[in-house]
């Protein structure tokens, strides 16, 4: 089973969070990492690197934290997965060394990095939070429970 990479599923669970919950106000880095239990060391850095990229924008003072930079159907899943993907390929060396797996191997594993990004690119945010309120319906409906963690 392919798996990607703990960073890049916190990156799209944080921002996923952030354009469901960022109104009116900006979601702070700590309302994430207690409604999804992200590791603080990891959220910092990949929201850095989102705000970098333009996904996010970062809000500075006492009730700052990030808002998304575009409209959430503006900003497809597989946007937020290429920017962590390209910050850590930087400086990454060639990982295969032998003939077959640079002519065999190596196209076969882009191939398929391919299609994966392009899946991921007719996802937006819109739709994911859409889902995520038909969640919380079905769960409070469940439950009889008001709030959801996405």
């Amino acid at each position: 089973m392919l798996h990607l990479p703990k960073k890049m599923l916190y990156a799209l669970e944080a921002v996923v969070d952030i354009a469901f919950n960022a109104r009116p106000d900006p979601v702070q880095s700590k309302e994430i990492t207690q409604r999804q239990g992200i590791p603080q060391r990891y959220l910092e850095q990949v929201m850095q690197q989102l705000v970098h990229a333009g996904i996010l924008k970062g809000v500075r003072g006492p009730r700052g934290g990030y808002r998304l930079a575009r409209e959430r159907r503006r900003i497809t899943a597989g946007d937020i997965i290429r920017v962590i993907s390209e910050a850590d390929a930087e400086g990454e060396t060639q990982i295969f060394s032998s003939q077959i797996g640079q002519k065999v191997v190596a196209p076969l594993w882009l191939e398929a990095q391919s299609a994966m990004l392009q899946q991921l690119d007719k996802v937006t945010l819109e739709d994911l939070c859409r889902q995520a309120n038909e969640d919380c319906a079905e769960e409070s409906s469940k439950n009889s429970v008001s709030s959801f963690d996405i």
